[in-house]
């Protein structure tokens, strides 16, 4: 049986086994008929034009894991930013695992969003917000179809959020090959404050597809700093939707840092509904074999006077493969807007490769807008120049490619982050240099 023939003959036991109410039921349905309808995506689609999961989606995924699979702390200590008091959020085949969770209802809420639509005191706040930034694309309507797990994040006005929150999804193997689909709500009020760490790690070596979809609605005077550590198993593949809404004088960064995986696509989208708007879209990307890593940047501008960053890095070995399409969308109304988009790579061997498409659609008049890409290998005369000053090739090339990926580093706002992202830079390098950018 194809996948999508399992997916739609595993969706009517799915509605009946979950307790959620009329109107979320009629957006599960919607979802349902329109993916139906669009099946998955493919390299027809020119948003798909240089990803296929054709691969991926030969194998025969478990929709529902038949048990829950137990995980003690010590063996996936290493997956958590463990050197920092946080909250965290954790699941196993997409089940919550309180053992391995710390959550709060204590003047905010990180809590599940199975909770969340299922209580009645969450109501208000999944009326306001549940599924109403999300596209109805493809995978997202597959994700909406059957959402019911995931973090559900709350943070009241004025509230800043003592410490970080994590939210980390771990997938056991308990079958051949396993299918998960989080759904994560992030709901951050006027003049609030919160950091979010976000990863997926697969502890099997069966095939993984995580299809996850994330809403992050940013309220007036608000900041938001995210990070997703993706460095999975090469058997894993995850497709990443995360929609963005902001509001006047908010501030969202998102650092995605890609070093692992089988197929990676991030798909990242902000719309900005206000004036004096700052996002802030960066990510590194490290890969080698036949690893695969598409980011898929959108910021709409809608309103004047706002500014949006957007700084990715590339470093790509072997045959690996890497897709950079970066979309800033300024409209009519949106004068005064500075939007400045850079896609830098650096192909480590000569059969790597790197499709980059930046665009800018611009409707107004009255802007600052930049975008630019490159794509090259290593300066050989700086090589050169540290062997010269006895740095051995292999240390020179890391110190370079350090260098390159700083202008991202730089900005990343939680230190134990910062020197996890350091370490798994250099493990990617196969070095071992004794700083921190």
């Amino acid at each position: 049986m194809e996948l999508k023939e399992k997916i739609v003959s595993s969706y009517l036991a799915f509605e009946n086994d979950v307790d959620i109410n009329s109107e979320i039921h009629d957006i599960r349905t919607e979802a349902f008929h329109n993916f139906e309808k669009l099946g998955f995506p493919t390299k027809k689609l020119e948003a798909w034009k240089y990803t296929s999961l054709n691969s991926v989606l030969k194998n025969d995924f478990s929709i529902f894991p038949n048990k829950e699979n137990a995980i003690e702390f010590a063996d996936v200590k290493k997956y958590f930013i463990h050197d920092i008091d946080t909250y965290k959020v954790v699941f196993i085949d997409g089940k919550y695992s309180s053992f391995l969770s710390d959550t709060t209802h204590d003047g905010k809420d990180v809590c599940l969003m199975s909770s969340a639509l299922s209580k009645s005191k969450y109501k208000a706040v999944i009326e306001n917000y549940f599924n109403k930034i999300a596209k109805q694309d493809n995978l997202t309507s597959l994700n909406t179809a059957f959402a019911n797990e995931g973090a559900y994040i709350y943070i009241p006005k004025n509230v800043e959020v003592e410490k970080p929150i994590q939210i980390i999804n771990f997938t056991t193997g308990n079958d051949a090959a396993t299918m998960v689909q989080p759904r994560n709500l992030i709901v951050v009020e006027e003049n609030a404050h919160v950091q979010i760490i976000e990863r997926h790690q697969s502890l099997t070596e069966n095939a993984v597809l995580t299809n996850v979809v994330t809403e992050i609605f940013s309220a007036k005077n608000s900041t938001v700093d995210y990070y997703k550590i993706q460095n999975d198993k090469d058997n894993a593949s995850l497709v990443d939707n995360t929609y963005i809404e902001q509001k006047t004088n908010s501030v969202v960064s998102v650092h995605t840092f890609s070093f692992g995986g089988n197929i990676t696509r991030n798909n990242l989208n902000f719309y900005q509904r206000g004036e004096h708007i700052d996002s802030i879209l960066k990510g590194i990307t490290i890969i080698e074999g036949k690893q695969h890593v598409d980011h898929h940047t959108l910021v709409h501008h809608i309103e004047p006077n706002c500014e949006s960053h957007q700084d990715y890095k590339g470093i790509f070995d072997a045959r690996s493969t890497g897709v950079f399409n970066g979309k800033v969308i300024v409209d009519k109304e949106a004068q005064k807007t500075n939007a400045y988009q850079q896609n830098n790579n650096v192909l480590i061997s000569d059969k790597a490769t790197i499709n980059a498409k930046p665009q800018l659609e611009i409707f107004a008049d009255d802007v600052k807008c930049s975008h630019g890409c490159t794509i090259g290998q290593l300066d050989e005369d700086a090589l050169f120049y540290m062997q010269q000053r006895g740095i051995p090739k292999k240390e020179g090339k890391a110190l370079l490619m350090y260098a390159f990926a700083n202008t991202v580093l730089e900005s990343v706002k939680i230190p134990e982050v910062k020197q996890r992202i350091n370490k798994l830079i250099a493990t990617k390098l196969g070095v071992n240099i004794g700083f921190d950018l």
